[in-house]
């Protein structure tokens, strides 16, 4: 190729993609550099399959709640600023019954109301795990979710319904509102300290030779949900006359209104779907990672904004795809950097697919 071709073609190029061709060619530098780091041993092969499956494990928590906001997105129009808050809302309530069940005849009824806020009930002394406490964490989910659609159905009334018409803006900023309304209640309740809220679980050291760490159970309950729950909201969109009216909602809400399609009654199964979901996922977070915090969801909020971006907005499977890689990304590149900082590689890998995709990895699928 001749010099004249090379720079006619550069010429042609707009500046976000040659930007974009600087960041591929990094990230190209980046793999090259984890091939070289493999086989010289300064990289163990169990170490990098331990990052791969910490990113699994969190892109489907992120994924949990991207669906959600991914579907509140398509039926309803508007960013949710809200959803982080849900989640922390789940974490919350499903951890208060956790503690109400398991913590009986152990810890006072103070302590285990308001989840740890005097400091006292230590998890391991109640056993919080899901070998020794099974009944209490499996109900503390079940809560979860259905405190959380409890708390979204009673917003959706108050705010949000009222102003259903007022446009996608008017509604984002209404939702920051709630968010923060929400955030500072659940501090004002529980107090904005942080704690442990889970006992050590069982682990699992995995025989294969590229393996040197170790699975615990608790990892393997949040996979297992997660991916159940994912499996039963495709069954729901694809065989269910609730899914069918969703997806020709998302489509066109002005055709599917005229078709007699209940649009209300679908708003309402949105926001029971995204809500419990949403309340699940927060309360997984804390069980895979042992420790609770007002600022849960706010803290996820960007990641799993991220996830429904990146995936394209409005469809739910580019929100789980767009979430797995966002987990990984973030896992991965602590090869390269602390894990302070490993969201600059989910949100840099987001830019570059934005530049060469706009519309996301799966752009222009909707719910289906």
């Amino acid at each position: 190729m001749s010099d004249v071709t090379v720079k006619r073609i550069l010429s042609d190029l707009t500046p976000e993609q040659l930007f974009g061709g600087l960041l591929l060619g990094g990230c190209v530098v980046l793999l090259l550099d984890l091939v070289r780091r493999l086989l010289s041993g300064d990289l163990a092969v169990g170490t990098l399959t331990t990052f791969l499956w910490r990113g699994i494990v969190d892109g489907l928590i992120i994924g949990l709640a991207a669906i959600g906001l991914s579907m509140t997105y398509s039926i309803l129009r508007f960013a949710n600023f809200s959803h982080g808050d849900l989640v922390t809302t789940g974490a919350f309530t499903g951890w208060t019954v956790a503690y109400l069940i398991g913590g009986a005849g152990v810890a006072e009824l103070g302590s285990r109301l308001l989840l740890r806020a005097d400091g006292r009930a230590q998890p391991g002394e109640l056993g919080m795990n899901v070998l020794a406490e099974p009944i209490a964490i499996v109900l503390g989910l079940v809560v979860a979710a259905v405190a959380t659609v409890l708390v979204a159905l009673a917003i959706d009334r108050l705010v949000y319904r009222p102003m259903r018409d007022a446009g996608g803006i008017a509604l984002l900023i209404a939702s920051v509102g709630v968010a923060l309304v929400l955030r500072y209640a659940i501090a004002f309740v529980y107090t904005s300290s942080t704690r442990g809220v889970t006992a050590s679980a069982p682990r699992f050291d995995h025989p294969a030779i590229f393996w040197t760490g170790s699975i615990n159970l608790h990892q393997i309950t949040m996979v297992v949900a997660a991916l159940v729950l994912m499996v039963g909201v495709h069954l729901m969109l694809q065989y269910t006359r609730l899914g069918k009216a969703m997806r020709a909602m998302a489509d066109n809400k002005d055709l599917a209104l005229v078709t007699g399609i209940p649009t209300e009654r679908v708003v309402l199964a949105t926001w029971v779907i995204g809500a419990g979901l949403a309340g699940v996922a927060g309360y997984l977070v804390v069980l895979d990672r042992g420790t609770i915090t007002y600022n849960l969801g706010w803290f996820l909020l960007l990641l799993i904004f991220a996830a429904v971006i990146l995936g394209g907005i409005g469809s739910i499977y580019g929100a789980i795809v767009g979430a797995l890689v966002i987990g990984l990304a973030t896992n991965v590149s602590l090869v390269w950097i602390p894990s302070d900082l490993n969201q600059i590689a989910a949100f840099g890998l987001m830019i570059l697919v934005l530049i060469f995709r706009p519309d996301g990895l799966l752009g222009g699928v909707r719910t289906a």
